[in-house]
């Protein structure tokens, strides 16, 4: 067989290979997404927002019942979305909204999708899918894979994080989701600050900001997990996980870092920038992602996050500081992934007047 024509049949089995392997994927994904709408359905049915997976692992039924709904933006928002009124539906409207805002006041807009527990864990909640034992499972959403490319075709920036974090799921530093909570771990609180972080430090001004110092200590504690809580079954051990403690170097000692109104970097989101960091129900303080950002970047962050739906209550809090984000630079909009579909709707929200 002459060169070219070996090179040519070498090519077609190589482009045949990714076709089917392309397909393998696809046919998972369609399973499992099935799967997770029948598993919400039946949580939902009995009035469950648990749903029990392997290994002690607890997921939302809400958060399943997101990933199985399909696409929930366009024509297709109102028959996905959990919203009361389905006017605000489709979450697309407020978030080109949100961005001409901020582009007329000269800010730079990231989203940070938080990933679904059951995407980078799916192995912990489905048998719908096989893959070989100490390599990622492959990525099983693809209606926030499109979604995502919408909104980059539109402009608007998104760092997704699904696949750093299926790289990184079974790493020394622990599972990047609480067991037994909706919110991620400890160590998805640093990773995600890290690239947050070389996000933010891309802009040249990040580099003129006046640096603190910050030290951080890695330490267990024991939490009581929200959905341990909902389940309701106290003979099930608590979760006991490693934080990364961040202080901050001060003319007295060391410090809680604080978060500063005057920032020019704003995260703003729902409880996935609380947890760890607000103390109380949030399970620690001084170790969530407003923390680990200071840690990265030498300077905190203002921080505008509420308890509960991190797409329009979230910016109706920031309408209400009345400032007009001045002095503003980067807006970090941070929120878990299932708020496409199961929040209050995505309203416009006047936040720059």
């Amino acid at each position: 067989m002459r060169q070219p024509v070996r090179l040519a049949a070498c090519a077609f089995l190589a482009a045949a290979l990714v076709l089917a392997q392309q397909a393998l994927f696809a046919s998972q994904a369609a399973s499992f997404l099935r799967d997770m709408a029948n598993k919400a359905a039946a949580a939902m049915r009995s009035d469950a927002m648990v749903v029990s997976g392997a290994d002690g692992w607890l997921f939302f039924a809400p958060e399943l019942r997101s990933l199985g709904v399909g696409r929930f933006w366009g024509p297709a928002a109102a028959k996905a979305s959990s919203a009361p009124d389905k006017a605000y539906a489709d979450p697309l409207p407020a978030i080109l909204d949100f961005k001409a805002q901020l582009d007329r006041k000269g800010i730079q807009l990231l989203i940070v999708p938080v990933p679904p527990k059951a995407v980078i864990y799916p192995d912990m909640i489905s048998a719908q899918l096989s893959f070989p034992k100490g390599t990622p499972p492959p990525r099983l959403d693809p209606y926030h894979q499109e979604f995502y490319r919408l909104l980059a075709s539109k402009g608007v920036r998104v760092l997704d994080l699904t696949p750093a974090f299926l790289r990184a799921r079974d790493g020394s530093a622990g599972p990047l989701y609480c067991r037994q909570d909706t919110h991620w771990s400890g160590a998805a609180c640093v990773l995600a600050a890290r690239l947050i972080a070389a996000e933010v430090k891309k802009q040249r001004w990040c580099a003129t900001v006046k640096k603190r110092a910050y030290v951080s200590q890695p330490r267990s504690v024991t939490i009581t997990g929200d959905l341990w809580q909902m389940l309701g079954d106290a003979s099930l051990p608590k979760e006991r996980l490693t934080l990364t403690f961040v202080k901050e170097r001060t003319p007295s000692g060391l410090a809680l870092p604080t978060t500063w109104r005057q920032s020019p970097v704003l995260l703003l989101g729902d409880s996935h920038n609380l947890v760890f960091h607000g103390g109380e129900d949030m399970l620690a303080e001084g170790a969530g992602l407003a923390d680990q950002l200071a840690l990265q970047l030498g300077f905190p962050v203002d921080l505008v996050a509420v308890r509960g739906s991190g797409a329009t209550p979230a910016r109706i809090n920031l309408l209400r500081r009345g400032d007009n984000l001045v002095g503003k630079r980067f807006v970090v909009w941070c929120f878990s992934a299932r708020e496409f579909t199961e929040g209050q709707g995505w309203r416009k929200v006047p936040v720059i007047r």
